[in-house]
């Protein structure tokens, strides 16, 4: 399900939603720990789970840029700086599930945001996917899919 963009009144925010058949701390666990981050964003990596703390992310050229924690409630909300945005995961329990929420809150649209959202878009499913014990396909192919959705729609809010 693609996410919903909406204007704000300080930037945009793009909501992603996924209801999945797993246990809140399954899917807490997806998020923070390590070992299981690896899996379906191997670029980043948590390195003081608090408020205030931090995560890392490797930019594949030796260096890394440190993304502060802005919130965390463990197993429900999990809350950091995104370059110059924010992006919170908020973990709600439904009968049989959760509901996954990712909103990043976007300062503004540049030509790098649609590749963000398709790449965000792409992680959910593959956290669903790894949780479901099945193997994906072609993330390249279908970021690629993603991208052009995304691409149209920042255009069309930006108008």
């Amino acid at each position: 399900m693609k996410a919903l963009l909406k204007k704000e009144p300080n930037g945009y925010t793009a909501v992603f939603e996924r209801k999945l058949k797993h246990p809140r701390e399954d899917i807490w666990a997806m998020l923070t720990d390590n070992n299981q981050l690896k899996k379906w964003f191997p670029e980043l990596q948590a390195e003081d789970l608090k408020n205030g703390g931090k995560f890392k992310f490797d930019m594949g050229d030796g260096s890394f840029e440190e993304m502060e924690i802005l919130g965390f409630e463990k197993p429900a909300i999990l809350e950091y700086t995104w370059g110059d945005d924010i992006v919170r995961f908020e973990l709600n329990e439904l009968k049989g599930g959760t509901e996954l929420i990712l909103i990043e809150k976007i300062s503004e649209i540049t030509d790098h945001t649609p590749r963000d959202l398709a790449g965000w878009h792409v992680c959910l499913n593959v956290i669903g996917r790894l949780l479901d014990g099945v193997k994906g396909g072609s993330r390249k192919e279908e970021w690629e899919n993603w991208y052009e959705e995304y691409k149209a729609a920042t255009e069309t809010l930006k108008q």
